[in-house]
């Protein structure tokens, strides 16, 4: 096999596909990175690494620098907007669980960034952009895989290929993969902001979940501006939700002002909860939002997705080394269960929280999430499910 068949092809330069690039090089694998767009997407997207996160990327003195660019958050809270009632979650119960006992607030972007920065300064991986796969052929032990750019279409080969390439993943729709799952019935608007709203809402952590009448909306604070994620009312067109007069009106509702918003960023999205049957077929597998999405609430998105980078290259360095190709379903035992069972469904009864709007049945659920902050045996059971060290230590049991 010559050393481009035996190379691996990861489809997508976001966080999981460079990790997992990042990974591969620094075991002497070598890999190649094809992403449809022209360069490192900077959209608001995720801004949340748990602990969990933190102590992997801490392996190869990642975290760090990551640190340095965003905001620690020791604690994060849910909250009534009206009466300022709160539960606070303080992760330094965790102190004895993980290195990094409290979340950190920073850009997706910012990790791409840096660990694009680390493949090519390192020079053994290719990242190539502008380059969109079309189709793949399975034959023996190599993958054909075919790559359209500016050039033309090339013909590319590979051992193994993974999709990585997002929730919109054509690696997922050409192994004809079915994304089980629903589509929920609400659009969110991201915006962001640099309106101090620490000065003007009494006790707010950096990253706050917020009950307001008859709605709800979330405060994600980083080094330089806050986050708001807003849900305008069902029915309406993202078209519509998306107008500067509509946006402004959703913020004012957080704090009045005479003046209207300064906004920096916004992005629209629906919020789905999908996830693959199985994520490999044959030589080609799936990781991060290819193989599973679900409700940004909670942030658990791209942490169980670098999560599966992790994981799938721990077995594909076992595969280079001589193990069987079969070591692949292992993967899928011990990813899929922990992404169904703790990051989509932790996400959908965070959503599902946030979204009840009855007044008497907010308060029991602050009332219950409050008797469990009280008792410290039951805050750290809590804590090690929401920041996802239970799920990896549940997927290390499975074989």
């Amino acid at each position: 096999m010559s050393a481009s068949e035996r190379r691996i092809i990861i489809v997508g330069a976001g966080p999981v596909g460079l990790m997992a690039a990042y990974l591969l090089s620094h075991n002497k694998i070598p890999c190649l990175v094809l992403e449809q767009g022209e360069a490192i997407s900077t959209d608001l997207r995720a801004s949340t690494f748990h602990p969990s996160t933190l102590d992997m990327l801490d392996l190869h003195g990642l975290s760090q620098p990551l640190i340095d660019m965003g905001l620690i958050c020791p604690t994060w809270q849910i909250r009534v907007h009206e009466t300022n009632e709160r539960v606070l979650f303080d992760l330094s119960v965790l102190k004895d669980d993980t290195n990094h006992p409290y979340r950190l607030q920073c850009e997706q972007s910012r990790l791409c960034t840096m660990l694009l920065e680390k493949i090519q300064e390192k020079g053994d991986v290719e990242v190539r952009f502008g380059a969109k796969v079309t189709a793949y052929r399975e034959i023996g032990d190599t993958v054909e895989v075919d790559v359209e750019t500016a050039a033309g279409t090339e013909v590319m080969d590979c051992s193994i290929l993974i999709g990585a390439d997002g929730a919109r993943s054509s690696i997922r729709n050409l192994i004809g993969a079915t994304f089980e799952g629903v589509t929920y019935p609400e659009t969110t608007i991201l915006a962001t902001t640099q309106f101090p709203f620490e000065e003007h809402l009494p006790d707010l952590s950096n990253v706050n979940y917020v009950w307001k009448k008859d709605g709800t909306f979330s405060l994600l604070r980083l080094k330089d501006r806050w986050r708001v994620s807003i849900y305008p009312p069902i029915g309406m067109s993202i078209e519509e939700a998306m107008q500067p007069e509509q946006i402004n009106a959703a913020i004012q509702d957080v704090v009045a002002r005479p003046e209207p918003y300064e906004i920096l960023e916004c992005r629209a999205y629906h919020i789905h909860r999908r996830i693959v049957g199985d994520y490999r077929k044959g030589r080609v597998v799936l990781a991060g939002d290819s193989a599973h999405i679900n409700s940004p609430s909670g942030g658990m998105g791209m942490n169980g997705g670098i999560h599966d980078a992790y994981n799938l290259v721990e077995k594909l360095t076992q595969i280079w080394n001589g193990a069987s190709l079969d070591l692949l379903d292992l993967y899928t035992r011990q990813r899929r269960p922990v992404a169904a069972e703790e990051v989509l469904a932790q996400a959908d009864r965070n959503r599902s929280r946030m979204q009840e709007r009855d007044t008497a049945k907010r308060l029991e659920i602050l009332k219950g999430l409050q008797d469990i902050v009280d008792d410290k045996a039951q805050a750290r059971e809590y804590l090690l499910r929401s920041s996802l060290i239970t799920a990896l230590r549940q997927a290390a049991q499975i074989q």
